[in-house]
């Protein structure tokens, strides 16, 4: 029952703020902030829990649910979704925390859309039934829609638009491939399921599977995003609270990834192993172009998303390269991008509060005066560009390692990255925090509850850089189960799993 607490709490803590808040905005939030804390405290007795067994699950729930169709309300968790369910709550945490300034109009709605959002982001990484998945990830668009257009910025509205009408394409190819997917196997063995595990076993003929993976792939490369189809994404980080800057960057963008590694790669081996030249060749691009991309803005809202294609190019490129390192690294680059980036967000949201601007030139000088928030935005800067012994430069150089073994030459341009990242991270502190002042307020520095949250992001960074061996551990499972599909389906890919075996033993 831990895994429905977990969406119980999220929920009926999103409808009892949304209540609460018709009398006092401050008890809407101390609801949401008990809600997830809950979660965590439920996160973490799986966490202290868990053991091997015979089953792929740490932890399951299944219940009937739509049973002419074959729909069962299932939810199971293994290593991968357990680190990322835990890095919702963080962030959810961290989403709310400074968020009191933000909900001055409509608290009980404010608070509503950050829980449901968080809600169907848990379902996403949870639900092993496909239409529950489905259901899931459409619950997520539609709170987060008002999150931007509400509470947003000057040009709000068009960009909750743009952030819709992108992830609805998308979504919708990903409906006809699950629809497909369910008549095929029902067609051949009489039972007409959405299971996960069930689907895996289904016979696809070579060409129509093809295309069904590409079905999956767009509404997952839409969310990552893939270069090319990232452009809803600085638009929505630009104009969105700082709260749904945290979610859309530290989360959202990790259900597209969850969802290449969960289902598009087990689902799909072979069509997955065809297109990996492809995608590696955007995950570059994406690394090269979002790096240049964020060094020419002068919005440091803008610079900071840029930056997450540039980072989230990594993971593109190290979930299809298929290898035991890569794959690690593409879910160490994950949970580090979404602390590190989160932690920006929520910087430059203080500093747009407190100045009424995000451009950079506008700002200047103010360490003298904020050298808490200067300390804090410089940590997670270098975060950011991968200074060894935080989490960013473990991720990014198990992928680079991971992808020498197969496609040297990609791993070499993106090994670019990490100079163009130095580059964007260092000019953004530069012009906000040094050179001459450009603003005559002077405004306090950064209080007690805003460096809690800072706090909390930078240990878990340093953590996850300094020792990520736990880490490790609790994926192995699920990265051995995908580097020997992926070298099944690639044979020339077979020699490197010995290596990411040889890393796992040290």
């Amino acid at each position: 029952m831990i895994l429905l607490g977990l969406l119980i709490m999220a929920v009926g803590g999103a409808a009892t703020a949304w209540l609460a808040g018709r009398w006092s905005r401050a008890a809407s939030y101390w609801i949401s902030l008990l809600a997830l804390l809950t979660d965590a405290a439920l996160l973490i007795s799986v966490w202290l829990n868990r053991a091997s067994s015979g089953s792929p699950w740490l932890a399951e729930f299944e219940h009937p649910w739509i049973a002419a169709l074959g729909v069962r309300f299932h939810l199971a968790i293994d290593g991968l979704s357990l680190l990322l369910l835990a890095l919702t709550v963080l962030l959810g945490l961290a989403a709310v925390l400074p968020s009191r300034t933000e909900s001055k109009d409509h608290a009980g709605a404010f608070y509503l859309c950050i829980l449901l959002t968080l809600a169907g982001i848990m379902g996403v990484f949870m639900a092993v039934d496909l239409f529950l998945f489905y259901f899931f990830w459409e619950l997520m668009l539609v709170p987060m829609y008002f999150l931007i257009s509400i509470w947003g910025h000057e040009n709000r509205v068009g960009a909750a638009i743009k952030f819709f009408l992108f992830t609805q394409a998308g979504s919708l190819l990903m409906l006809v491939a699950i629809l497909t997917l369910y008549i095929i196997h029902g067609e051949q063995t009489g039972v007409y399921t959405f299971d996960y595990e069930q689907l895996l076993k289904a016979s696809v003929p070579g060409a129509l599977a093809f295309w069904l993976m590409l079905g999956f792939c767009a509404a997952f490369a839409v969310k990552l995003p893939v270069v090319g189809l990232h452009t809803w994404l600085p638009d929505a980080h630009t104009e969105a609270p700082t709260a749904g800057s945290v979610l859309l960057a530290g989360l959202l963008l990790k259900t597209g990834a969850y969802g290449l590694l969960r289902f598009a790669l087990p689902l799909f081996p072979a069509e997955s192993a065809r297109i990996s030249q492809v995608a590696m060749v955007l995950g570059v691009v994406g690394i090269l172009y979002g790096a240049f991309q964020a060094f020419g803005q002068s919005d440091a809202k803008r610079l900071v998303a840029y930056s997450s294609v540039s980072h989230l190019g990594f993971v593109l490129l190290g979930v299809y390269a298929g290898t035991s390192l890569a794959l690690y690294g593409a879910i160490v680059i994950l949970l580090a991008h979404g602390l590190s980036t989160g932690g920006l967000f929520i910087v430059v949201g203080i500093l747009q509060e407190r100045f009424h601007t995000r451009r950079m030139d506008a700002l200047g000088g103010l360490w003298s005066s904020m050298p808490r928030l200067g300390g804090v935005a410089l940590f997670l800067a270098l975060a950011s560009l991968g200074l060894p012994g935080l989490a960013n430069f473990v991720g990014e150089f198990l992928v680079l390692a991971g992808t020498y073994a197969v496609r040297p030459v990609w791993a070499a341009l993106g090994a670019l990255g990490f100079v163009l990242s130095s580059v964007y991270s260092l000019w953004l502190i530069y012009l906000v925090f040094h050179g001459p002042g450009r603003q005559e307020s002077r405004p306090g520095d950064i209080d007690g509850r805003e460096m809690l949250v800072f706090g909390g992001l930078i240990a878990a960074i340093l953590w996850l850089g300094l020792y990520p061996q736990p880490i490790l551990n609790v994926v192995r499972p699920q990265v051995d189960s995908l580097a020997r599909s992926s070298a099944r389906a690639e044979p020339s890919q077979t020699v490197e799993p010995r290596l990411g075996a040889n890393y796992d033993s040290q």
